[in-house]
């Protein structure tokens, strides 16, 4: 996991951010992106690609990261943003955020993907690099838990839809939910025109 940093480091290069973010694919709620930063050689035991962790174990390496990690930043836009301007160009709004709340400025960005390009900063982009960089995915567990802890404040405010359980994930019980209550207010009305016409 740290094959990448490892030749960065060997370059002289020190402060490497890695970026990913969390919620591109759901129907409702904003995406998340974080950015974080670790001194040379810090590893954290477990940290992997989000997606592969528990929802416990994910919360528990938040923590640790927190602990550990010498900057992370984290960027959020909306579903109102993600409707005007398309869930790519917002991801790269939110890892662009993101990088802007380091309290260091990083010399290099590994970002998971393969588009990602930025005015000031070198990029290397990895596709699945939330499995093989160590940086990135420390990134996607504190973008995906961030994003859940949103959805599970959403899901006072509109409980009907159960945000709490799918985080805006189109899994049957949602959109059947959204099919009986029709769009919440946070339901990103660009991804999902067709839901509504199976009723």
């Amino acid at each position: 996991m740290l094959e990448f940093e490892q030749k960065y480091w060997n370059q002289g290069v020190r402060y490497i951010a890695g970026v990913d973010e969390a919620g591109r694919g759901p129907l409702a709620g904003p995406v998340v992106a974080s950015a974080v930063i670790f001194e040379q050689g810090i590893v954290i035991d477990g940290v992997n690609d989000s997606k592969k962790l528990t929802e416990k174990k994910r919360e528990e390496l938040f923590h640790i990261i927190h602990e550990q990690a010498l900057a992370i930043g984290i960027g959020i836009v909306s579903h109102e943003v993600i409707d005007r301007i398309n869930i790519l160009q917002a991801s790269f709004l939110a890892m662009n955020k993101a990088l802007e709340n380091l309290k260091q400025i990083p010399q290099q960005l590994l970002v998971d993907g393969n588009f990602f390009r930025h005015e000031k900063y070198p990029v290397e982009n990895i596709i699945k690099g939330d499995s093989l960089s160590h940086s990135i995915a420390a990134a996607s567990i504190i973008a995906k838990v961030t994003r859940d802890a949103l959805m599970k404040e959403l899901h006072e405010q509109y409980p009907q839809y159960g945000f709490a359980k799918h985080k805006g994930y189109g899994t049957k019980a949602h959109i059947e939910a959204i099919q009986k209550y029709g769009y919440s207010p946070i339901h990103r009305r660009s991804f999902h025109v067709d839901v509504l016409e199976t009723v």
